[in-house]
């Protein structure tokens, strides 16, 4: 119903009076929110993490990383939500819910006894003003690349919505004010540059001479070796990020090394299923062609072929990565299977088209059923092989025509598939 009126009002009402009617709803709600909870993130060191890709593994590094060091942590975010051990899946389809939940959220970890909130905020969010009234104590910025540009109407809109979270973070009343950013990528000394307390840039040449693959990650930080079992590159990145952010609230050393050591998977995001089958399968959130990229060369050094999964998330947006999101597959894949995703109100067989058109090499398998797409896959699969089942990663539902949801799991889906195979 909430929808269907917003896009009666969406018709009726020029653009610009649309956007200050409902900024000033959303910003109303925000601060409502707040005073009903009395303020709860004046009582907790809260860290924000934003960007496009990491988000939700770097916002799980931190909270293993300050559990770790005896500090009872909260975290908010695409995957779950917990209260110290307390957990549940975000079955929400949405990383920052908005209608109060962020600050009653808080106002819980207040009254269990956290010290410490990690908040994953999205330009979504930011733009629906879900982050006022959480007074910030720090922000760490992943990266950016495009996504959602329909939404906000072009990359420097997508980049201002997420610089709108640094503004935030400086106009915090809480001090220090900490700024951590990713310096390797181009976006970085934006969010540098805000006015705030500490500035702490990470790179990837912080972590050199490093080794990173699909069985994990070796590199020393700061004059300590680190061992990690995450895969990939990119699991550095998060990693050197949620270090980065938690020596500069003063954690550990020796705690770090451990929750390093000791968080093994993250769901969802490169998490590896083991079912006593003799190849790997790998479930990821991978939706961007950047990300799509970072998996498949997290596995380039397998024994055997990479056989890939993909679609495209959202019908209806982003049509441009359609393509792009193909070549990539094309260019790292031995096979590569085109199948649904989250097609809402779009023709899903128009969508892989649209992902088949980027191929130019390989000849994609399509098998729409998503189901029958990650059968096929293991079924092909021989030992040393690598099946990487990407773009929904913990997602609860496909979303179709006329926001209907049909619950799924990718990683149920593949286990139950592959004890089939295999006879278990």
């Amino acid at each position: 119903m909430k929808e269907h009126i917003k896009k009666i009002l969406r018709t009726l009402l020029p653009r610009s009076l649309y956007k200050k009617l409902f900024g000033a709803y959303h910003l109303a709600l925000a601060y409502l929110g707040a005073l009903i909870y009395r303020f709860p993130s004046r009582k907790l060191t809260v860290i924000a993490v934003t960007g496009t890709k990491g988000k939700s593994s770097t916002a799980e590094l931190i909270y293993a990383m300050l559990m770790e060091a005896g500090h009872k942590t909260a975290i908010a975010g695409t995957i779950r939500f917990c209260v110290g051990d307390e957990c549940q899946p975000n079955l929400y389809k949405m990383t920052m819910v908005g209608r109060f939940f962020l600050q009653r959220f808080l106002r819980k970890a207040v009254s269990t006894g956290c010290t410490h909130a990690v908040i994953e905020m999205t330009s979504e969010g930011a733009l629906q003003y879900r982050h006022k009234g959480v007074d910030l104590d720090a922000l760490v910025f992943t990266n950016i690349a495009p996504e959602h540009l329909e939404r906000h109407g072009g990359m420097e809109q997508y980049v201002a919505a997420k610089l709108s979270l640094a503004a935030h973070l400086s106009g915090s009343p809480k001090r220090p004010r900490i700024m951590v950013a990713n310096a390797d990528d181009e976006y970085g000394e934006r969010f540098l540059a805000a006015p705030v307390d500490i500035r702490a840039p990470f790179s990837l040449h912080d972590a050199e001479p490093y080794t990173a693959d699909d069985r994990g990650i070796d590199f020393v930080w700061q004059g300590t070796h680190f061992h990690s079992l995450l895969p990939g590159e990119f699991n550095l990145k998060n990693i050197l990020a949620a270090l980065t952010l938690c020596d500069a609230l003063g954690t550990p050393r020796d705690a770090l090394v451990r929750a390093v050591a000791k968080l093994s998977s993250i769901a969802g995001r490169g998490e590896r299923l083991e079912c006593g089958q003799d190849f790997s399968v790998i479930v990821d959130y991978a939706h961007t062609p950047d990300s799509l990229k970072a998996l498949y060369d997290a596995f380039k050094s397998v024994e055997g072929r990479r056989i890939c999964v993909l679609g495209s998330t959202g019908g209806g947006r982003d049509t441009w990565k359609r393509p792009a999101m193909g070549g990539v597959a094309d260019s790292h894949c031995d096979i590569a299977i085109l199948t649904d995703e989250d097609p809402y109100d779009e023709d899903p067989q128009q969508i892989v088209d649209a992902i088949a058109q980027g191929f130019t090499h390989l000849k994609p398998q399509i098998i729409l059923d998503r189901r029958g797409a990650i059968r096929a896959a293991l079924s092909q699969a021989h030992r040393g092989d690598a099946v990487l089942i990407s773009g929904k990663g913990t997602d609860p539902y496909i979303m179709r025509e006329r926001g209907a949801r049909e619950p799924w799991s990718d990683k149920k889906v593949a286990e139950e598939e592959l004890h089939k195979i295999i006879g278990k």
